[in-house]
């Protein structure tokens, strides 16, 4: 059974940082990422990280600010993010791609994440 877990949402203020984790169980993993679905808009595409090589890839939004990083052996995937503003405000969700998936096909609960002075 896929089991994802994320944690270290909040409510910070303008230029904080806060840092998302993600641990996963029961599933070979190929890439890990978080989208996120800011209020009244579609899911969005934030990061995601390679299982196996650590080539990592993050929308034009929160390049520069956002960093991901993954460690192996203890299944964990984390999402630094840095000088956030209120338009990073979102339900952020972890999303697996199996190994031999062509998309992303296990998703996590979400975890809200608020930017707010």
């Amino acid at each position: 059974q896929v089991q994802i877990a994320e944690s270290g949402g909040g409510l910070v203020r303008p230029g904080d940082s806060l840092e998302l984790s993600c641990v996963v169980s029961g599933v070979s993993i190929y890439n890990i990422g978080w989208f996120r679905r800011p209020p009244g808009q579609d899911r969005e595409f934030v990061c995601d990280i390679t299982w196996n090589y650590g080539r990592t890839y993050c929308s034009d939004s929160v390049k520069g600010r956002f960093d991901i990083s993954r460690d192996a052996a203890k299944s964990t995937m984390r999402l630094e993010m840095n000088a956030l503003n209120p338009e990073d405000t979102a339900v952020y969700y972890c999303a697996v791609q199996e190994l031999g998936a062509t998309r992303y096909n296990h998703w996590g609960q979400g975890i809200q994440v608020t930017v707010s002075s």
